[in-house]
């Protein structure tokens, strides 16, 4: 990669004067490092270019630049790089649009042993090395900007100049049609000019490589920051199943960034605000919060923006409480959010006294400053000197705790808003702003990374078939419990074979293999006895024809809470894993959370804790709680089992019955590369173990009890 970002020599083919063309700037950037690099420019049609000698062609250059910029209409990119190829060019980018067959350029190069960066790319900058290949201007600095869009990439380094951050390494990838993202995050691991990462992505092309490179940028410190687009459904193609319907490409985006201890924002603003964070403070320990502000209004608004990102506003310890009594005495009463009510006029030093006296509990994570501070010496000549003094104060507090202090202050740009960043102290022109930087600060912190699992893949799923019953011996053959069962194949004597199988009733009938039972009438629950399952048997045989039947023992346990457990084959990140509430109401709750599969035990416990229906299975309203240990060994074993096995395209369990007993798998799908071993899991829930009009079946009178009726 150093070919792109720190070549010995750069020809520009496409080289101009005219500063309304792309070949001025990458000419005029280009130049910059002339020091430090051989610069030629290749134009035709006049002698020099910037007061740089050109030359018509390349075959007239006096050596084979180690990088080959191009930028020239893109019906004459091929025969150029044929050009190139053969004078044993190894790098290119490419800058030029509406290159025909660019698929094809692209392999071309690749095949040749050289690498491209392009078409369409805006550039690349390398401060550190005095490399400027891109449009217009770019600030050193310290944040590194990936990126498939180049002008979203452009606004990026703009945002970031504007903020004093500046640019340490700028890459437009493009399509990514050879050099991909992670290549470029890898470069940047060791680069000492970049301490913070920001990147954008339409496409996750080699998502697992790109997990592991920002694993290798978080374990070097260095905050990696994800920008993308696009909340269709990523398993939309997998209609069959929730598994693939519930979540979004974004949610797979975000369990990648769990992973990698990165985490993904919304927009290239909320992506400079938190960098610039990142580059002056530390990461809070939590997310409990101080406020101290001039006013009641604000102090109040900042609480409310607090609770509304996740962040704990709690009432100050009587300790605490009491060591700001000591700074405020004319206060009436002390609480969180503090008003200062006038006691920062009356003495500035009071802000450094208060930041102190809460920084200093170890209930409080970090201190958000609200108002009026940093417009003193502003609006006041007089108060400028004191207010800066304060500064340096508040600067010597947060560096004895090493605890974050943010400033919202109406002024944007004061002396004093300069001072407090050289302190180490953010600060942001709005409350909302610095509320949503200290909680994903706190997020970030609190998801630094992990390492999963590469298991070694196992031969294949066994037996193989069709069917509930195959799904059936595929999910108990990894330790996932289901109700005992037996099979109904052509010629069996049902009497006989329920007496050997020890079954008891009720039971539930289910034809094995249509994928959608509800409509064909192909399940029958609440059988009380084998008269009873032998009608249902003849009765489905006449209308569905000879087949796979398989009987279970129906559950009727009390106080069941219904939980989906899937597992998924991610195109871009590998296998994924699932839980979500369960049931008929699956859709309607959307309550899911997913990682990058295998997960352990711990992991698990941690899925299950992030769902709304947690809540449920903790005992709510007074009812025992459910064996949450049993539910997370089924999330193991399910995301093993996706891990393990390349053919398994996706699993779905809907329900897993959880009670304070243990937890039952009642309906399973799966579906292989080599066919499908599947259910509806849908429609069998539907009927398997619920009742209220939901299907005819479900209409028959049984024993079961209220909790077996209602969905929970």
């Amino acid at each position: 990669m150093d070919r792109f970002f720190d070549p010995s020599s750069v020809a520009i083919l496409g080289a101009s004067n005219d500063p309304a063309k792309w070949g001025f700037w990458l000419s005029a950037g280009a130049l910059r490092g002339a020091e430090r690099r051989r610069v030629h420019l290749i134009n035709s049609r006049v002698a020099s270019i910037q007061a740089q000698p050109t030359y018509a062609s390349l075959g007239d250059l006096p050596e084979v630049p180690e990088l080959l910029v191009v930028s020239i209409p893109g019906s004459g990119v091929h025969s150029v790089v044929t050009e190139a190829l053969d004078a044993g060019v190894g790098a290119f980018l490419i800058v030029s649009a509406r290159v025909p067959d660019a698929a094809d350029l692209a392999a071309r190069i690749v095949s040749a042993g050289a690498r491209l960066i392009g078409p369409s790319s805006l550039g690349i900058v390398d401060s550190g090395n005095d490399l400027l290949l891109a449009w217009g201007n770019f600030t050193p600095g310290s944040l590194a900007v990936v990126t498939q869009s180049g002008q979203l990439g452009t606004e990026i380094a703009t945002l970031s100049a504007r903020s004093g951050l500046g640019i340490s390494r700028f890459a437009s990838i493009g399509g990514q049609s050879d050099v991909r993202a992670a290549e470029v995050l890898n470069t940047l691991v060791d680069d000492v000019d970049t301490t913070q990462v920001v990147i954008y992505l339409e496409s996750f092309t080699g998502g697992s490589a790109l997990v592991t490179a920002m694993q290798g940028l978080r374990a070097a410190g260095k905050p990696t920051m994800i920008l993308t687009t696009g909340q269709s459904d990523a398993g939309a193609r997998l209609a069959r199943s929730h598994t693939g319907s519930l979540t979004s490409a974004r949610d797979t985006v975000d369990a990648a960034c769990r992973a990698a201890g990165a985490i993904r924002l919304d927009t290239p603003v909320e992506a400079v605000e938190l960098a610039g964070y990142f580059a002056t403070s530390w990461l809070p320990a939590g997310r409990r919060l101080a406020i101290i502000s001039d006013s009641g209004g604000q102090g109040a608004i900042a609480a409310d923006r607090a609770e509304s990102h996740g962040l704990s506003v709690d009432v100050l310890s009587t300790p605490t409480r009491l060591r700001v009594e000591e700074h405020l005495p004319q206060a009436g009463h002390i609480d969180n959010p503090i008003d200062l009510d006038g006691a920062g006029e009356a003495d500035l030093s009071v802000h450094s006294s208060l930041v102190d006296a809460l920084l200093r509990d170890d209930t409080i994570d970090a201190v958000v400053l609200s108002g009026y501070f940093g417009c003193y010496g502003e609006d006041v000549a007089a108060l400028l000197d004191a207010e800066l003094a304060e500064v340096d104060r508040l600067g010597e507090v947060v560096r004895t705790h090493r605890k974050p202090l943010i400033v919202h202050s109406m002024s944007a740009d004061s002396q004093a808003v300069a001072a407090l960043w050289q302190n180490s102290i953010p600060v942001y022109t709005s409350i909302e702003s610095a509320m949503r930087v200290i909680a994903r600060a706190g997020f970030y912190a609190a998801h630094s990374g992990r390492i999963t699992e590469a298991l070694e893949q196992s031969g294949p799923v066994t037996p193989w078939g069709t069917g509930y019953g195959a799904a059936r011996n595929t999910l108990t053959a990894a330790g996932v419990p289901m109700p005992r069962a037996m099979t109904l194949n052509r010629g069996t004597e049902l009497a006989e074979a329920l007496a050997q199988s020890g079954l008891t009733p009720p039971f539930v009938l289910k034809a094995g293999w249509p994928a959608h039972k509800t409509e064909l009438g192909a399940i029958a629950l609440g059988l009380g006895d084998a008269a009873a399952l032998e009608h249902a048997h003849g009765e489905m045989i006449g209308r569905l024809g000879e087949g796979e039947y398989i009987v279970e023992e129906m559950d009727t346990r009390d106080e069941v809470v219904e939980i989906l457990v899937g597992g998924r084959r991610d195109e871009k990140f590998g296998p994924i894993v699932m839980v979500g509430a369960g049931g008929t109401e699956t859709e309607l709750y959307g309550d899911t959370w997913l990682e990058l599969a295998p997960v352990s035990h711990a992991e698990a416990l941690d899925m299950i804790s992030r769902l709304t229906c947690y809540r449920l299975l903790t005992g709510w309203r007074g009812r025992t709680a459910a064996d949450l240990d049993e539910l997370a060994e089924i999330i193991v074993s399910v995301s093993r089992l996706i891990a393990g096995h390349n053919e398994i395209q996706e699993i779905e369990i809907n329900p897993v019955r959880v009670t304070p007993a243990g937890a039952l798998a009642v309906d399973a799908l799966v579906v292989t590369d080599r066919g499908s071993d599947e259910t509806d899991s849908d429609d069998e829930n539907d009927c398997s173990h619920d009742s209220g009009g939901r299907g005819d079946a479900a209409t028959e009178t049984d024993d079961r009890g209220d909790d077996e009726k209602e969905p929970q």
